[in-house]
């Protein structure tokens, strides 16, 4: 949102009382919650959050010092919007939707000003418009007008805006035009445009919510193959310092079969976001070779940027989400972190003086959290075609500790959790989930997905794993007391078969390219590899043959060379080597 300049929209009445860190009290502002105002000589963004008689509380976007009493505040009379139109993929934005590229060409520093500002998308940029419908056609809101290639991946969907009346399209020509300028107008006399504003607080409208059936395919065995997240589901990654969850995060963003990507930066630390911001636009996109960035919206806001801002990134996020899912397309959501996120609404409450609740949080911490991750979903638009937002909040609790807040509010709305474990991370076990903690609630209305699309019994060869796995854990802590010899041979067995499912299955090496992205049939290729060297061994084993001669035979290590072989030789690599440990095994007996 620009800086008000129309003496009607703006209001110069409001004072400065007082300053608290990002948090303002003005008086005589005559604004409305949540109305965007602009503090001080600078102008500098802000929102109101509160409002006591005629003081009006706001809490500014960014750093407040030298602010003084007595300064002007201004007050536009809007809420906090995002533009949404052509030019917002291949971007990289801040909090409050600002252009990260364009305000460094305007400072002419890497280091920017308070104060500086910048539309959300070019207004000046001139975009190549084809018609949808024609003269003479009806059209309600939501509907498309007519697309413009936005990048060379998506095509941007022209909308009529969702409260507009609709009518009959009057005029409308294909044509190269800016995102202000008219592309067709109705008989009620309405304009349609490019450009859309919308408040960040408020979910787009849509005709209905429905029980998401397909999966987000990540290609990651362990996300894909034991805890799935279905495309319009939640999911929470919490983990401690160091287990992987920006890595995690950024895999997603990488590989997963969503059409559009919006990567939230919230909080993080700076190195790790310029990782990002550097990587992203060289990363070539394994959906559809071409540029990562082309299908990205990046909204980068570090752990030294105000504190304020950090607070609205999500909204920012997902309200860029939602424009997108109206058109038609899957979107994945990545949030880096909702911890950094909440410490920002418990700094702000702090300096509102609001009661704290458990930890110093405000007591509407999880009422928050639930308005963040509510606006995910498989939503049938109200333009009649379908589309999901998937969100994946990472979660940092202090200390590896998951009974802290944040965490425990997450959990009881996501229905997929991805347990992070920093043990597994020092042993060099990546991704490090954990996978006796993780879940997903998902399972049973993706498995029609998967018979139909991978293999007819996946959901029971995927159940077998997480019994042996499980059955693997109960019998570790026996072995740390008495060892593994004392074991019996049917349980020394199952702790070798698991020990493949640990090595050969779930660890993944995002350093071999090939290893990087695992699609759904090569993981249950794997899977069904191992399984078949379970059932041969415990035949063996019944047949008498000692428990250590099954484990030498030199077949069963091949079981960890299947993810590194190519894609489209890994059936035939599979086939020969469960041929091979059957022929082994049964020379045996």
């Amino acid at each position: 949102m620009s800086q008000a300049t129309d003496s009607e929209a703006v209001r110069e009445d409001g004072v400065i009382e007082s300053v608290s860190g990002p948090v303002v009290t003005a008086t005589d502002l005559g604004a409305k919650m949540n109305d965007v105002v602009y503090v001080g000589d600078e102008g500098l963004m802000g929102e109101v959050i509160e409002i006591e008689g005629n003081l009006s509380t706001i809490q500014v976007y960014e750093e407040t010092s030298a602010v003084a009493p007595g300064e002007p505040v201004e007050n536009t009379g809007e809420p906090l919007s995002v533009d949404l139109g052509p030019g917002m993929l291949d971007t990289i934005y801040d909090g409050v939707q600002r252009p990260l590229d364009v305000l460094q060409e305007k400072m002419n520093s890497a280091f920017l000003d308070r104060g500086v500002d910048a539309p959300g998308i070019d207004l000046e940029r001139t975009w190549e418009f084809e018609p949808a419908v024609e003269v003479g056609d009806e059209v309600e809101p939501g509907d498309v007008v007519g697309i413009v290639e936005e990048t060379v991946t998506i095509d941007h969907k022209v909308m009529v805006p969702p409260g507009s009346e609709g009518g009959e399209v009057t005029a409308i020509e294909a044509g190269n035009f800016t995102v202000e300028d008219t592309v067709a107008e109705l008989d009620s006399g309405e304009e349609i445009q490019m450009r859309q504003e919308w408040p960040v607080r408020s979910p787009r409208p849509s005709a209905d919510k429905q029980t998401p059936t397909t999966p987000l395919i990540s290609g990651q065995r362990i996300l894909d193959g034991l805890f799935p997240l279905a495309k319009g589901g939640t999911a929470a990654i919490p983990g401690p310092f160091g287990s992987g969850k920006t890595v995690t995060q950024q895999s997603l963003a990488k590989f997963s079969d969503a059409d559009i990507v919006v990567y939230i930066g919230c909080g993080e630390r700076g190195n790790e976001m310029t990782e990002v911001i550097d990587d992203f636009p060289d990363l070539p996109d394994p959906q559809t070779g071409n540029a990562l960035m082309a299908r990205t919206c990046l909204i980068a806001n570090t752990s030294n940027m105000p504190v304020a801002a950090r607070e609205s990134c999500v909204y920012t996020g997902i309200t860029i989400a939602e424009f997108y899912r109206d058109m038609g397309y899957d979107v994945a959501l990545m949030a880096d972190s909702t911890s950094r996120w909440a410490e920002a609404m418990r700094e702000i409450s702090s300096r509102l003086e609001e009661m704290p609740g458990e930890e110093g949080y405000p007591a509407y911490l999880a009422a928050r959290l639930s308005q963040f991750y509510e606006r995910a979903g498989y939503f049938e638009n109200i333009n009649g075609t379908e589309g999901s937002i998937s969100v994946i909040g990472a979660v940092s609790p202090p200390g590896g500790d998951f009974s802290e807040p944040v965490t425990q509010n997450t959990l009881r709305i996501v229905k997929t959790f991805w347990a992070l474990d920093a043990d597994l991370a020092e042993r060099r076990h990546f991704p490090a989930i954990n996978w006796t903690e993780s879940y997903s609630l998902y399972q049973d209305q993706l498995d029609p997905w998967y018979r139909e699309n991978v293999a007819e019994d996946y959901p029971e060869v995927r159940q077998w794993a997480v019994d042996t796995l499980d059955e693997e854990g109960e019998l570790q802590e026996i072995v740390q007391l008495v060892g593994k010899d004392a074991l019996p041979p049917d349980q020394q067995l199952t702790l070798e078969v698991a020990r493949y499912l640990r090595e050969a299955w779930l660890q993944q090496n995002a350093f071999i390219e090939v290893d990087q992205y695992c699609p759904p049939e090569k993981t249950y290729g794997i899977l069904t590899a191992i399984k078949h060297f379970n059932d041969e061994a415990f035949e063996a084993l019944d047949a008498g043959v000692p428990v250590e001669e099954i484990q030498n035979i030199d077949a069963a290590p091949q079981l960890n060379r299947i993810a590194t072989t190519e894609d489209d030789e890994a059936e035939e690599f599979t086939e020969e080597l469960e041929a091979n440990i059957t022929e082994q095994l049964r020379e045996l007996y």
